[in-house]
């Protein structure tokens, strides 16, 4: 199978967002992506952090949510739909949700970031706590065949979240994220390759990866990882689409020599 991230530098404005999403989503597929996603924030990078709640939707109805499954059914692709907010029962806050549609354009998953980012070096400060309501269960879909285990960004520092996804076992995780630059060139690649190594599975990273409107600097190096932990393909910054292939029987040649999944005992 043959996957893509999609990296973006997404604005304060949701249409155009959604226009540079349709636009490299068309170019995935017309690349041969079966499966598809979109990084974190991918319909907004706001100018604070409670823009979001704005334009925050009711669990499977909007216009964001709509948008995606059209994307889904008119380029025949598993779509993973990045972050977008979904409405709770607090008006103050939202859920950051991953959602997942199928070729057909039906939703087949969503997961809802469980761990939530805080940073302060002094010079920049997150809390993404005082927009947010965490989530709270670890969530994976079937796919051609295929487990597909979904995660968030920050979720990435939690390996407990990934071992968890591992019952039963993934064959690929995403990872939609929006990496500081700080952090990012710190230990972005670093954890993505150490969950594809001890996880024995394949890392679909798509990031968000430039200077955005808002002032903010994001990572981005969208990145596949395969079950060895070996990077095969990655785009440092700038919007693009990654490509790689998914091999089973590389997964199955992995996990034969080295059956660290079998040996577990914790």
């Amino acid at each position: 199978m043959k996957i893509a991230a999609v990296q973006m530098v997404s604005t304060p404005d949701v249409d155009r967002n959604l226009a540079a999403a349709e636009r490299l989503v068309a170019e995935a597929a017309a690349s041969g992506a079966q499966l598809v996603a979109l990084p974190e924030y991918f319909c907004l990078l706001g100018r604070n952090d409670r823009d979001k709640l704005a334009i925050a939707e009711a669990d499977g109805t909007g216009p964001i949510q709509q948008a995606l499954a059209a994307m889904a059914r008119s380029h025949g692709v598993w779509l993973v739909g990045g972050t977008l907010p979904l409405r709770t029962e607090d008006p103050e806050r939202v859920r950051n949700s991953c959602c997942a549609w199928s070729p057909a354009g039906d939703r087949v998953a969503r997961y809802d970031k469980i761990h939530l980012f805080a940073f302060d070096n002094g010079r920049e400060r997150y809390d993404e706590g005082r927009a947010l309501q965490a989530g709270a269960t670890p969530v994976g879909f079937q796919a051609e065949g295929l487990r597909v285990g979904l995660s968030v960004c920050y979720d990435l520092r939690f390996p407990e979240l990934y071992r968890a996804l591992m019952q039963p076992a993934c064959d690929l995780i995403v990872v939609p994220s929006a990496f500081t630059y700080t952090t990012g060139r710190a230990h972005w690649e670093l954890l993505l390759r150490a969950r594809a190594v001890e996880n024995q599975c394949y890392v679909l990273a798509p990031a968000q990866g430039g200077v955005h409107e808002n002032g903010r600097r994001t990572w981005g190096h969208s990145l596949v990882a395969d079950p060895w932990g070996e990077l095969l393909a990655c785009r440092e910054e700038g919007e693009g689409v990654v490509l790689a292939e998914l091999s089973r029987e590389r997964l199955a040649e992995v996990r034969l020599q080295l059956p660290a999944l079998a040996h577990r005992r914790l």
